[in-house]
């Protein structure tokens, strides 16, 4: 276990540090963290927080897990950067494991990017290629990024109205099958919807509504895109949501957990999606790195040799009955799947008790008032699960 290293606090602190020398767009701080090991980070006054949200479900392997530490260490001596006009075995490798664990297999092809929001502009250019002057279907209270295409993908008035006029061709649908069966037709090019919508609360789809997409969008000629940023690489009990529901998309945008905490973003074709891309139509200076594709080969492998897909199958249930069972009046449901876990409160105490949870040594996340977000790594054990249930028991009850 490392030290901890305290950072010097001029006049006013690393507060005042943070907010004179930050964007304004970055919020205030919660606290400075100054490392992390397994499920466990400590702050630069040495107080330890039981991590359950990893990074939003970036953080698979936990802190420091010593595979990814090897792995990127090993690599940043050799290559750590050769831009897109070289290939590298990392990229090829991780191309290869990619295909093979979406079921893309020999007709899929991988982009690389650095982070979700860029997977998710490679799959706004995909669906135009399907069809330029056509529309592409969101859903309202969709999160999908904050880059000009994404946000305007993104079906939150509030995070897209501030930079009107949003990227033309995007309509925004509710939620159900009613709405899909009513609005896909000839004129679409493609629907992009998260599995879960995790910015919403970890809140899932109707049940039988990507199966119905993936009938509608086949019968209209559009594209099936899947935003599997927050659900993907085992964080739901299958290596990828979509697995749980017998559909084969057209395309899957990915980031978040396949690397364990090195910005990575990609998006994997499905046949006849693969050959829409022409040369030099997309491309990106720092896309499949070395050093990033090697972070995420070893990542994935050790999901995959340490059975945490599994795990986090497992674990998920054990967490979703044990916060039932706390049998606080407060909370009226529990979403999601495998490890990544919305609870329902009856009432707008999120915010509350979020804080409350910090005080106490346990990181959560509210995104909306009424909604408490868990995605703990995937690594996690009993211990774990028993300290989180204490604290967050604790947490609930100062708020009630």
């Amino acid at each position: 276990m490392s030290e901890t290293h305290t950072v010097p606090e001029p006049v006013g602190g690393w507060r005042d540090r943070f907010a004179t020398a930050m964007m304004g767009s970055s919020p205030a701080p919660l606290t400075m963290l100054d490392r992390g090991e397994g499920c466990y980070v400590w702050d630069v006054d040495g107080k330890r927080y039981l991590d359950f949200l990893a990074g939003i479900a970036v953080n698979s392997l936990g802190h420091a897990h010593p595979v990814l530490v090897d792995a990127v260490s090993r690599q940043i001596a050799t290559l750590a950067h050769v831009s897109n006009y070289f290939a590298t075995a990392p990229q090829v490798e991780l191309a290869e494991r990619l295909r093979r664990l979406t079921g893309a297999g020999d007709a899929g092809r991988v982009y690389f990017g650095n982070s979700g929001a860029e997977a998710i502009e490679a799959a706004i250019k995909l669906a135009r290629r399907n069809g330029q002057h056509k529309k592409i279907l969101a859903l309202h209270n969709s999160f999908h990024g904050r880059t000009m295409g994404s946000v305007s993908l993104t079906g939150k008035p509030a995070l897209r109205e501030p930079f009107d006029p949003a990227l033309p061709g995007i309509e925004h649908i509710d939620s159900t099958i009613e709405a899909l069966e009513a609005t896909i037709g000839d004129d679409v090019s493609a629907l992009v919807v998260e599995p879960i919508k995790g910015e919403a609360g970890v809140v899932e789809l109707p049940e039988g509504y990507l199966e119905r997409a993936r009938e509608l969008t086949e019968k209209h000629g559009a594209l099936l895109i899947l935003d599997e940023i927050q659900t993907g690489a085992g964080r739901t009990g299958s290596w990828f949501a979509f697995q749980q529901h017998g559909i084969v998309p057209d395309a899957v945008a990915l980031a978040k957990g396949i690397a364990g905490g090195v910005p990575i973003g990609a998006l994997v074709t499905f046949g006849r999606a693969s050959d829409l891309f022409t040369v030099g139509q997309h491309g990106s200076t720092f896309g499949g790195n070395p050093l990033a594709t090697a972070a995420a080969n070893a990542v994935l492998g050790e999901i995959e040799n340490a059975g945490l897909v599994e795990n986090a199958a497992r674990r998920g249930d054990e967490l979703r009955a044990a916060i039932l069972a706390i049998g606080s009046p407060l909370v009226t449901e529990v979403r999601g799947a495998g490890l990544l876990i919305g609870i329902g409160l009856g009432e707008p105490s999120a915010p509350a008790i979020s804080a409350r949870a910090l005080e106490l040594g346990l990181i959560i996340n509210a995104p909306n008032d009424t909604s408490i977000r868990l995605a703990p790594p995937l690594i996690v054990g009993d211990a774990e699960i028993a300290e989180f249930l204490t604290l967050f028991t604790q947490a609930l009850e100062a708020t009630s």
